[in-house]
């Protein structure tokens, strides 16, 4: 487990520090611009009414999809263990071939990974939202399936198991923190948990056919986690989801349990299953992880970052230094010109493709203390630059993985134990709001959190 000392300050700092709102903004999408309103403190209520309508909208489409729900909720279980057992077996082969040489199946490279990161980040950093709306609930039994999921995505308080604190802190520590711009597509499914998070009480079937949906392990979680690893970027927020999600006693089969109780009881048995089935379908819209993973392309992802960078910094340069026949200033004037402006940074010798990127005097530039561009590029985008530059060249000796490091870390400094912060509390109702997706993970958020779960689980003192 991350319990480190380092490791809770990390979380608590990246939660605040980590809400790129421009970059939100610049997508330009219904997805992005209901995404960016609802993930506040307190949406307001022209928010509000813009996601019932965006959530509505995506509701439709999902009734067009096919659906391999079985008809019969008494089957769930059945249906469940049967993914769970393909899931396996996928996994069990991929590492085999691993085992046999085969590469990577996910990431070309580490660059390739943090780009993942920050495509699903949107998506990440609402985990668990769509339950928030059942914690108006508690007090029906029914609900207490979701209220304890939602309260073990928020990691009961602790900062070290929040799940969006954790993948605020894995942005962070990777230089991740600022996504640039995403298209509308990146937005889509947190925009769909926000907007169930505020409107669930009227779409009980739907958030528990989402619920179902979201909790299945899938394969892609398994291979992401272990070449993550490989990669020497830490797993632990994805392989905390291949532990909490299991079949056996997880989340996968508690939202099943959930789905054939509350079924059982609704007056309207087949309206009930019919809103299933639609909650269970909203998981199919948007960017998903295969397509974010099959999307990244080096050379395209370097003229993007050189581009992002050019609007800021096209008058920036002296015009003493001509590359191609142009000043740096032309040649970022026109955004459409960067590829060309690669290609005459070859020509002209300032990078050399296919050697260490030490060699070119544009990494020396860019990377070394004191070079005239030290400091302009995030972590993220020098690695890509990093790795585009030494396109051809043999890899580089396997280093130990991150669990290796931070088995010899931990070692070191030793677990922590956070603190609980005792409180009285005589309705849980007073707490709710802090346990909002836009606000459980500042430090009144846990604590309300720490409180809420622990009289939620044993009954409120007085």
């Amino acid at each position: 487990m991350r319990t480190t000392a380092h490791e809770l300050a990390a979380a608590e700092s990246a939660s605040r520090r980590y809400q790129d709102h421009s970059a939100i903004a610049s997508a330009g999408g219904i997805a992005a611009e209901v995404y960016g309103s609802l993930f506040v403190p307190g949406p307001n209520a022209s928010a509000l009414l813009a996601g019932r309508q965006f959530l509505d909208a995506r509701l439709r489409d999902a009734e067009a999809l096919d659906c391999d729900l079985p008809a019969d909720p008494a089957l769930l279980a059945a249906w469940m263990e049967e993914r769970s057992l393909r899931v396996g077996e996928a996994y069990e082969e991929y590492l085999q071939q691993r085992t046999a040489g085969a590469p990577r199946r996910f990431f070309s490279s580490r660059a390739h990974a943090l780009n993942f990161l920050m495509r699903v980040a949107p998506t990440k950093l609402v985990d668990g939202a769509w339950l928030y709306s059942a914690l108006k609930g508690w007090r029906d039994p029914l609900l207490a399936p979701l209220i304890l999921t939602y309260l073990e995505e928020l990691g009961d308080g602790d900062p070290a198991m929040n799940h969006v604190a954790l993948f605020r802190s894995l942005l962070q520590s990777s230089g991740c923190e600022h996504t640039g711009r995403l298209s509308d597509e990146h937005y889509v499914q947190g925009a769909i948990q926000l907007a169930l998070a505020h409107h669930g009480h009227d779409l009980q079937a739907e958030v528990f056919g989402f619920n179902l949906g979201y909790e299945q392990l899938p394969l892609h979680l398994l291979i992401t986690a272990y070449e993550l690893n490989e990669l020497g970027i830490d797993p632990y927020y994805f392989t905390l989801h291949v532990t909490i999600d299991n079949a056996a006693s997880g989340h996968a089969r508690k939202a099943a349990q959930a789905v054939m109780a509350a079924a059982a009881l609704a007056p309207d048995r087949e309206r009930f299953l019919l809103g299933v089935r639609r909650g269970y379908l909203l998981n199919e819209l948007g960017a998903s992880t295969m397509s974010v993973i099959e999307s990244f392309d080096t050379q395209r992802e370097v003229v993007r970052i050189l581009a992002e960078k050019a609007r800021y910094g096209k008058m920036m340069h002296s015009d003493y230094c001509r590359i191609g026949g142009k000043t740096v200033n032309e040649w970022l004037e026109e955004p459409a010109s960067i590829a060309r402006f690669l290609v005459e940074l070859v020509n002209g010798k300032w990078i050399l493709r296919g050697a260490p990127a030490e060699h070119s005097r544009f990494w020396r530039l860019v990377n070394a203390a004191g070079g005239e561009m030290f400091g302009v590029f995030t972590s993220y985008e020098k690695a890509v630059l990093k790795e585009w530059i030494e396109d051809g060249r043999v890899p580089a000796p396997r280093t130990a993985s991150f669990r290796a490091k931070a088995r010899t870390s931990m070692a070191a400094t030793g677990p922590v134990e956070v603190p609980f912060t005792p409180r009285s509390v005589a309705d849980l109702d007073e707490l709710i709001a802090e346990l909002a997706p836009g606000r459980h993970y500042f430090s009144d958020g846990l604590l309300a959190t720490r409180v809420f779960s622990r009289a939620y689980r044993h009954g409120p003192t007085s």
